[in-house]
């Protein structure tokens, strides 16, 4: 069983009996493979199991929660309903309550409203929030919280797309000239970045990065190719949107080898209309694209401090 259809089913026969009455949501929401239906056998070894998130308002959550510690069964299809975890040593059970703010904040740190906000946040955090199915949802607020973080907006996805085709104007010559495996994975890591923008879907952290992709026609297709071939089809995506008209490459001095053509950044960058986005410095993008730290990038008070970076300052309660 999928850790996915446990859920489901943990909620609908015996969770949700326990609610009469109780606005709430409830999804498979958070941490753990099975959020993105990428769970196996050996997932079981820990984090897996009867786990569910219920949101619901502030002045409930101590009252249901402890309404589920003392009714909720030993085990359901077979599977123990009270276990420890990676963070909690308590056995207890694993249905997270929590509000829809309260949980939303726990996860991203900040609801964005701003480009720089949008751009601290890493694409693991979001899909925490925005990946896992919701099985009920009757008022709706988790629902519209979740459209509203599916994607950047326009002029930030734009800028993000011209700082990763920049990135790869900045390593693509030195793989001609000094080609090893740290620039063989750097630039893999630009390739594959821009391929989530444009398929407009938040990268999942390094152990799913690429089967997260490949769960896309496109970026199954995309995965097979070298870096070379890989550029084109990023560009004719660019181009198919309309985006960009100049080529893909260009010669790098007289050296006798192409690179990334800067036009395309350069033509990006051009289509932003939000004087704030269009400020921004150019090259860097979202964290994710300039910081592979995860003691930083999946920290939200430390990510406060990484406004800097662009500039800027947020504020240390976000």
């Amino acid at each position: 069983m999928k850790g996915l259809e446990l859920s489901e089913r943990f909620y609908h026969e015996a969770v949700r009996p326990l609610l009469s009455g109780v606005a709430h949501a409830a999804g498979r929401l958070g941490s753990g493979s099975d959020v993105l239906g990428l769970d196996d056998d050996v997932s079981r070894d820990h984090d897996w199991g009867c786990r569910l998130t219920l949101l619901v308002e502030a002045e409930q959550i101590k009252r249901v929660d402890e309404l589920l510690e003392a009714e909720l069964p030993a085990d359901f299809l077979g599977f123990p309903v009270r276990f420890a975890t990676t963070w909690d040593a308590l056995v207890r059970h694993r249905a997270e309550v929590a509000s829809v703010e309260g949980f939303s904040l726990s996860r991203l740190g900040h609801i964005p409203t701003s480009p720089i906000e949008w751009l601290l946040l890493p694409g693991q955090s979001l899909l925490e929030v925005t990946a896992g199915p919701v099985f009920h949802d009757a008022a709706g607020e988790f629902t519209a919280l979740r459209e509203r973080l599916a994607w950047y907006p326009q002029d930030v996805w734009l800028y993000t797309l011209a700082s990763g085709w920049t990135q790869l104007c900045q390593e693509l010559p030195l793989w001609h000239r000094a080609g090893g495996m740290v620039l063989q994975g750097r630039i893999q890591k630009h390739l594959i970045h821009l391929a989530f923008l444009l398929e407009k879907r938040w990268p999942a952290y390094s152990k799913w990065t690429e089967r997260w992709l490949g769960l896309t026609e496109f970026g199954r297709e995309f995965l097979k190719l070298d870096w070379e071939a890989a550029l084109l089809a990023l560009h004719a995506r660019l181009r198919s949107l309309g985006l960009v008209t100049a080529p893909a490459t260009e010669p790098f001095f007289d050296r006798g080898y192409i690179t990334a053509n800067s036009a395309v950044a350069e033509q990006l960058y051009a289509h932003i209309q939000d004087p704030e986005v269009a400020a921004l410095p150019r090259g860097l993008g979202s964290i994710e694209q300039w910081c592979d730290n995860s003691s930083l990038a999946f920290d939200h008070r430390r990510r406060v401090a990484a406004a800097a970076v662009y500039g800027a300052t947020l504020d240390n309660d976000c």
